[in-house]
């Protein structure tokens, strides 16, 4: 396909309204596939309380109640179709973002917005694995956790997470530099 009729700025708003209307169509099919998604929803912020990070400190953050709540059933539903339905967004927008990459590829973008994109992937399929891990395993276990640790655990993995995404981007960005400054040098 030759895509050089197009301007590269123009190829990039397309890529860009593909990724608004690709989005919201997720989003879409989410509440669509999950009708009680809505009310999961209300019900998982509704049952936030402040709660100590560490056992016997003063520094109390938000944390759903249903870690620490064996007995209300309802809640821990709740949390766990919330949780779900963050792990199908995470993984459908992932397999998008390399459908896109895939695009930025074929459209010659410019090399931040492919090292961007790369990020975005890891990042992505990275936040599957840690709410499956920090989320859904301990609320869907036996024996229930007795405190918020897995969710407070699940913040601080997900700023590591966010910060492995901005190496990737550097070095991605780094070795388009060198490779070309080489090719600079061989022309």
């Amino acid at each position: 396909m030759n895509f050089g009729v197009i301007s590269r700025r123009r190829r990039e708003g397309l890529l860009s309204a593909a990724s608004a209307g690709f989005f919201l169509l997720l989003i879409g099919f989410l509440f669509l596939i999950k009708p009680n998604l809505y009310s999961d929803t209300v019900i998982f912020f509704n049952n936030f309380n402040a709660t100590s990070t560490v056992r016997n400190t003063q520094i109390k953050l938000p944390a759903p109640d249903a870690l620490r709540s064996a007995t209300n059933s309802t809640v821990r539903k709740a949390n766990l179709d919330v949780y779900s339905a963050a792990q199908q967004f995470s993984l459908a927008w992932g397999i998008f973002l390399i459908a896109l990459l895939v695009m930025r590829f074929a459209f010659d973008s410019a090399w931040r917005r492919k090292a961007r994109n790369i990020s975005d992937i890891v990042f992505w399929f990275g936040a599957i694995y840690l709410i499956q891990t920090w989320l859904i395993g301990p609320t869907n276990s036996l024996p229930y956790p007795t405190d918020a640790q897995p969710w407070f655990e699940f913040w601080s993995m997900m700023i590591v997470l966010i910060g492995a995404s901005l190496i990737i981007r550097a070095i991605c960005l780094a070795a388009y530099r060198r490779e070309s400054a080489q090719d600079r040098k061989e022309g």
